[in-house]
């Protein structure tokens, strides 16, 4: 077989399974002896027929895929590939591009600025702020807080990039109770720990309260390097911290940073009936989100945005070498902390420019729609409560059994009945010290049939 022939036959045997996804059943069909026997074994000494190879994977992977892309997985806030998306996706594979730099990659570097630019705009945010494409949103945050560490101490007189932490004046790291774990881990990677930040208190929605905000402030000394997160959407209620409030008390501090987590809640500002949610957050430093959660690209595509681009430049600039050629024209490599990365903003060009502004907006309105009619429709069934306001995506179920039982143990084991059902999957989260079902609708290809549909099975199983 020609390498055309194994083309087209993957293209069809892909196209085979995305026709699959709206009726296949939402679980993987395989467990982990089964795909150990199928895929595990001894190093082939000669090479196997290509054409038997991609079969075989197109077999064993599609029988063992969770159906993540399709319009009933509301697990994670993971969305589903757009087709234009996927389809650069596949673009973007062929053409092999090694997008660190211009030189090395001169469409994926514009193409990249073209999405910077969009995404900006669209968000409501400074065109002139840095940004860059990344793994998703843990490597956006790095990216961020990276570039907050450099400017905090350098208005404290220190040079972390040349000089590193050793000796360095200690900085405050303000935090939600109810921030991210990835917002954590970052902290973790930069050597600013996970155990030496301030914990701000959080309402009954996941909130921070401004109260307790001003307490954690009044305990920091004037003069401190200091950097706050907030929080846009939280990832199990999908509430917002009261950004604008926060950020002004924040920004009375001299020199001090505010970093902003929308891993997926920022997309409500394409929504003219959502963007309010986020009054005030254009104010802040630098943010976070990703766009293989609600713009619906294929995976990894994070995006890290900083206002003072010229700190960020510095940060995640790699020192010269002698044998790489930078150019005038945007690499890539100063922008995000991967030198050899994959060209990803091509499933990005082509998702923003297939959906518009319109469609991005009808996209994140539809899905919060949906959300709603589920909580709605399960709010109404005897032994059922909703645990959130539902403001945006998310909703978080609890269940009470009929015989008096426990309803924590019940309602995990909802979700397990739900999960092994097929019909839909989801997952299940602790909240406030309460069991929960977790709902997070995210996908384009979600209908009204699909929502209905999955409620259905969700007091099936529950019965």
């Amino acid at each position: 077989m020609g390498d055309d022939e194994l083309l087209r036959r993957t293209a069809e045997l892909a196209a085979d399974y995305l026709r699959s996804l709206p009726e296949r059943p939402v679980k993987t069909g395989m467990d982990v002896a089964e795909l150990r026997r199928e895929l595990v074994g001894q190093l082939p000494q000669r090479g196997e027929d290509p054409r038997k190879v991609i079969e075989h994977l197109a077999d064993v992977g599609g029988r063992a895929a969770v159906a993540m892309a399709g319009p009933r997985y509301f697990g994670f806030v993971i969305g589903g590939a757009q087709p234009a998306a996927l389809a650069a996706d596949w673009l973007t594979s062929t053409w092999d591009q090694n997008a660190g730099l211009y030189v090395a990659g001169p469409a994926a570097s514009v193409v990249e600025e073209a999405v910077g630019q969009w995404l900006l705009d669209l968000f409501g945010l400074p065109l002139d702020c840095g940004f860059g494409l990344v793994t998703g949103c843990q490597m956006a945050h790095f990216t961020c807080l990276a570039a907050a560490r450099t400017a905090v101490l350098e208005r404290a007189g220190w040079d972390v990039i040349s000089d590193g932490l050793f000796g360095a004046p200690e900085i405050a790291v303000v935090v939600g109770e109810e921030a991210h774990s990835t917002v954590l881990s970052a902290l973790q990677y930069l050597g600013l720990g996970r155990r030496r930040i301030h914990l701000v208190d959080t309402d009954e929605q996941g909130r921070i309260t401004l109260e307790a905000l001003d307490a954690v402030l009044e305990r920091i000394p004037e003069g401190q390097p200091l950097i706050v997160n907030l929080q846009a959407g939280n990832v199990n209620t999908g509430s917002f911290d009261p950004l604008r409030a926060a950020l002004e008390r924040v920004q009375r501090r001299d020199g001090a940073w505010v970093h902003v987590d929308g891993a997926f809640g920022l997309w409500a500002t394409a929504s003219p009936e959502l963007r309010h949610l986020l009054d005030g957050v254009e104010l802040a430093d630098s943010w976070a989100t990703d766009a293989h959660k609600w713009l619906n690209v294929p995976y990894d595509s994070g995006v890290a945005i900083v206002r003072d681009s010229d700190v960020h430049q510095r940060t995640m600039s790699p020192p010269h070498a002698a044998y790489l050629e930078y150019g005038q024209e945007r690499d890539e490599v100063a922008w995000v902390p991967e030198f050899s990365r994959r060209a990803r903003g091509f499933p990005a060009y082509a998702a923003l420019r297939t959906l518009g502004r319109d469609g991005v907006a009808d996209l994140v309105g539809r899905c919060c729609s949906l959300a709603a009619r589920m909580a709605g429709q399960l709010a109404g069934a005897d032994g059922v409560q909703i645990l959130n306001d539902v403001v945006l995506n998310q909703v978080l179920v609890r269940f009470t059994p009929e015989d008096g039982s426990d309803p924590d143990e019940f309602t995990r084991e909802v979700v397990h009945r739900v999960q092994e059902d097929g019909t839909l999957w989801l997952s299940g989260t602790t909240w406030h010290g309460m069991a929960a079902m977790r709902i997070s609708v995210s996908n384009w290809s979600t209908t009204e049939a699909d929502a209905d549909r999955s409620v259905e099975a969700i007091l099936r199983c529950a019965q």
